[in-house]
């Protein structure tokens, strides 16, 4: 079989690092972009010891030159679009900036890929933010969008978008709406990371106060290196459709809290606080997943839970 390419836009990431990881595992030419390549740490896949083996390139995906010589440069068969401003927190202070990163930023690729002669087939990273709250329903892949936030906002445009060029252009193109998925590489302004570190800080004998917002808010929380497959065997369908991904269970932050100190033998109640500076404007409350289209059409179901998932955490394992 010919060697295949993939080109991971915001490989420096998260989900970058391990989808690179898997993909140079199942033989593939990994190129991995950044707005400053030459800048960039990539700290994530020296983390995960690839750094040498991912090709990086500099693609501002706001500027469709930018994006359209990157692509040719690489000529990719699989183009994953990771990039954009991640923090649904972060959105209500850069509306702009996110809006902006995730809708002019599939655009520009999708249109990228309409025009090149190689045919591409292209992956956009949705979010379970777009649902918005379904009050305990489990969302599917028909759940109409209701956003609550400017994160919210750009992935369910980015989302339609992507919907449009498949649609009239014949791209194959798809997006896994993904539900919240940690590891030790999630940033730590995210609150989970927060948590981890946090807790392990007083572990080790910090008498500092964890302090949160809402611990009442619930999520599905999975295992980041296993969703990077799942973004990966859409690509590999006969048909590009939009696929939830998700472990099916929901717990609430109070929860993610309680199970991380006891992990560590420690009595959540003693060291955390909870404060009004990290209340968001709008808050989806409950999220909840019917992930089962990914496991009949895809063969994929979540294998590690909140517990497990946390566990990792702690102990960091990449």
């Amino acid at each position: 079989m010919t060697q295949k390419t993939a080109l991971i836009c915001g490989v420096g990431g998260q989900d970058g690092g391990y989808l690179a990881k898997f993909l140079l595992e199942k033989g593939y030419t990994v190129w991995g972009s950044s707005r400053d390549a030459q800048g960039a740490s990539f700290n994530n896949l020296k983390l995960l010891g690839i750094d040498s083996q991912v090709k990086t390139i500099t693609i501002q995906p706001e500027d469709f030159k930018s994006v359209f010589i990157g692509l040719k440069k690489s000529s990719p068969d699989e183009v994953y679009y990771l990039a954009g401003q991640s923090s649904v927190g972060l959105s209500f202070e850069l509306p702009a900036e996110t809006i902006q990163s995730s809708v002019i930023g599939t655009l520009n690729m999708l249109e990228a890929c309409k025009l090149l002669d190689k045919p591409a087939r292209f992956y956009h990273a949705g979010s379970s933010e777009s649902f918005g709250n379904t009050h305990g329903v489990a969302a599917t892949e028909k759940t109409p969008f209701i956003p609550q936030s400017p994160y919210a906002l750009a992935k369910a445009s980015a989302f339609w978008l992507v919907n449009n060029y498949r649609d009239a252009y014949g791209i194959f193109a798809c997006t896994g709406i993904l539900f919240n998925h940690e590891s030790p590489l999630r940033p730590r302004r995210f609150v989970t990371q927060k948590i981890i570190q946090g807790a392990k800080r007083i572990k080790a004998g910090s008498t500092e106060k964890l302090i949160l917002g809402n611990l009442d808010i619930s999520r599905d929380w999975g295992w980041a290196p296993e969703y990077v497959e799942a973004m990966w065997l859409m690509l590999q369908q006969q048909k590009a459709e939009d696929y939830i991904i998700a472990t099916g269970e929901t717990h609430s932050l109070q929860e993610f809290v309680e199970t991380a100190f006891n992990k560590l033998g420690l009595n959540w109640r003693d060291h955390v606080e909870q404060s009004a500076e990290f209340m968001r404007p709008t808050e989806l409350m409950v999220s909840t997943a019917n992930a089962t289209k990914a496991k009949d059409l895809l063969g994929w179901s979540a294998k590690t839970k909140l517990h497990q998932v946390i566990e990792n955490m702690l102990s960091q394992d990449c």
